[in-house]
C-alpha cells in the first residue's frame, strides 16, 4: 500500500507546495469577488456597492459554515490515510458529502426567510437594504452546492492532490470572471446579474471536484446508513467546533460593518472594498490553514509527532515572510487601489489606512489561522473556538467601539488590526505547550503510542484539553 503523501520529505517543501497551489484557486476566487465589486462600482451608484458589502458579510456566515465542516472531512480523511486506511478514507470522504448536503440545505431552510431581517440588522436602510436583500434571496439556495464543492476540494487536499483541489476554485472563478460582465452589463441586470454569475459558477466546483475525488483518485464510497452512523459523532466532534471557529469571524466583521454604518454609507463601501481586497491580498494565508490541515492529519495519523513541530515552524516563517512582502506592496499602491474602485471621501479614507497601516496586522491573523487549523487536525477543536470567538468579540468590539468613537471610520478598522495582534500570539503560545504534550504524552515516533481517547460523554474540559476522536 502506498505511504501517505505527507509523513516523508521536507515539511517546508508540502507547506510552500500546499499553500501555493491552495493560493492560486483561492485568491482566484477573491480576485473574482473583487472585480465583481468593481463591475458594481461601475454603475455609479453608492447603494449597490454598500449592498454588495453588506450581502458579502451574510455569505461569509453562510460560507463559514461550510468552510467548518470541510475541516473534519479534511482531518477524518487525512488521518485515515496517514494510518495506511485507503478503503476506510473512502468510506469518510463519501460519509462527509451526505453530511455536508445534509447540513447546507438545513442552513438555507433556517436562514432564507430572515434575509430581509438579517440584513436590516446589520445596519442597512431603504434601497441598500432591499438590494442587499434581493442579492441574497438569488445566492443563497446555492449554498449546498457550494458546500460539496468546498468539501471536494478539501478532500483533495486530504490526499496531497493540491494541484486539482486548486483546480476546483480555479475553475469556477474563471467562470465568474467571463459570466459577470455578461450578466451585469450584457443582459443589464445589474447586482442581480452578479448574483446569477454567482450561482452558476459554485456547479462548476462539484464538477471539477467529482471529477478528481471519483474519477482520478476513486477516494469515494457511497455511504451506508451504518457507515453514515459511524462517523456521524466524530465527523460532528471536530465539525461543530470547526464550523462555531469559522462563524466567528463573520460575527466580528458584522459589529465591524455596523459601526461602519453609523459613519454612512460611503465608510460601509470602503470596508465592502476591503473586505475584498482582504482575501485577494491575503488569501495566501487562508490557503495556509488549509494547506497545514492535511500535512498536519496525515503525520498524527502517522504518528510522526517530530514533524508537527516543524510543520508549524515551516508556516511560521512563511507567514512572516509573505506578510510583509503583501504589507509592502499594499502601501506602495494605496492610492492606485482607491481610484480603481472609483473611492471618495470616507472610503477613499478607509481603504488607504488599511493599506498603510492595518495590513501588517495579518502577521498575527496568520499565526491564529494556523494555530486554529493544527487544533482541528490535532484532536483540541475547542481550543480553535475559543480563541477565534475571543478574537472576533474581545479582540473586535472594544477595540472596533473605541476606535470609530475617537477616530471614526478609520479607527474603528485601526481598532480591528490591533486586536487580532493580542490573540494572534496568544494561539500559537498555546499551540506549540499542545504539541509538547503530544511529545511528552505520546512520544515522537511512529512506534509511539496513540493519544487517549477521552470515553464516550467526558467533556473536553473534564479531560484536561479539547474533544478529541
Amino acid at each position: 500500500m502506498a505511504q501517505a503523501k505527507f509523513v516523508t520529505g521536507s515539511t517546508m517543501r508540502h507547506v510552500v507546495t500546499m499553500t501555493a497551489t491552495g493560493s492560486i484557486g483561492l485568491v482566484a476566487i477573491f480576485i473574482v469577488d473583487a472585480l465583481n465589486l468593481f463591475y458594481i462600482s461601475l454603475l455609479g451608484q453608492m447603494e449597490l456597492a454598500a449592498a454588495i458589502g453588506y450581502a458579502g458579510t451574510l455569505l461569509f456566515f453562510s460560507t463559514s459554515v461550510a468552510i467548518g465542516l470541510s475541516i473534519a472531512a479534511t482531518a477524518l480523511t487525512a488521518r485515515a490515510l496517514g494510518r495506511g486506511s485507503r478503503a476506510e478514507a473512502r468510506e469518510i470522504a463519501g460519509a462527509s458529502i451526505a453530511y455536508m448536503l445534509i447540513l447546507m440545505i438545513g442552513t438555507v431552510a433556517l436562514a432564507y426567510p430572515f434575509l430581509d431581517e438579517l440584513v436590516r440588522l446589520m445596519g442597512a436602510q431603504g434601497r441598500t437594504a432591499e438590494l442587499a436583500t434581493e442579492f441574497m434571496q438569488i445566492v443563497l439556495p446555492s449554498l449546498p452546492v457550494l458546500g460539496t464543492g468546498m468539501c471536494l476540494a478539501a478532500l483533495l487536499r486530504a490526499i496531497g492532490d493540491a494541484k486539482r483541489a486548486m483546480y476546483v476554485t480555479l475553475g469556477s472563478g474563471a467562470l465568474t470572471a467571463v459570466l459577470d460582465p455578461v450578466f451585469i452589463f450584457g443582459f443589464d441586470l445589474g447586482i442581480r446579474g452578479a448574483a446569477i454569475a454567482t450561482v452558476i459558477s459554485r456547479f462548476a466546483l462539484v464538477g471539477i471536484g467529482v471529477y478528481g475525488l471519483v474519477y482520478v483518485h476513486r477516494l469515494f464510497a457511497m455511504p451506508s446508513a451504518r457507515t453514515l452512523a459511524r462517523e456521524f459523532r466524530p465527523f460532528l466532534a471536530i465539525g461543530l467546533p470547526a464550523l462555531m471557529t469559522q462563524i466567528a469571524t463573520p460575527v466580528g466583521n458584522s459589529f465591524v460593518t455596523a459601526t461602519m454604518a453609523q459613519h454612512g454609507d460611503a465608510a460601509v463601501a470602503g470596508w465592502a472594498v476591503v473586505g475584498r481586497l482582504i482575501p485577494v491580498a491575503f488569501g495566501t494565508l487562508f490557503a495556509l490553514s488549509g494547506a497545514v490541515g492535511p500535512i498536519l492529519g496525515q503525520n498524527y495519523g502517522a504518528k510522526r509527532y517530530d514533524r508537527l513541530t516543524s510543520t508549524m515552524r515551516d508556516s511560521l516563517v512563511f507567514i512572516l515572510i509573505y506578510t510583509l512582502i503583501a504589507w509592502a506592496v499594499l502601501a506602495l499602491f494605496r492610492h492606485q487601489i482607491a481610484d480603481l474602485f472609483g473611492a471618495q471621501g470616507e472610503a477613499r479614507d478607509v481603504i488607504i489606512f488599511f493599506c498603510l497601516f492595518v495590513a501588517g496586522s495579518f502577521v498575527f491573523n496568520g499565526m491564529l489561522f494556523v494555530a486554529n487549523a493544527a487544533f482541528n487536525n490535532l484532536g483540541f477543536a475547542l481550543y480553535s473556538t475559543a480563541f477565534n470567538w475571543s478574537r472576533s468579540t474581545l479582540g473586535v468590539i472594544p477595540f472596533v467601539w473605541l476606535g470609530s468613537l475617537w477616530y471614526g471610520a478609520p479607527g474603528a478598522l485601526a481598532g480591528y488590526g490591533l486586536g487580532a495582534v493580542v490573540f494572534g500570539l496568544a494561539s500559537i503560545m498555546i499551540c506549540f505547550r499542545v504539541l509538547s504534550q503530544i511529545h511528552g504524552r505520546d512520544g515522537g515516533g511512529p512506534d509511539a503510542v496513540p493519544p487517549r481517547i477521552p470515553p464516550a460523554g467526558q467533556s473536553a474540559f473534564t479531560s484536561g484539553k479539547a474533544s478529541t476522536l
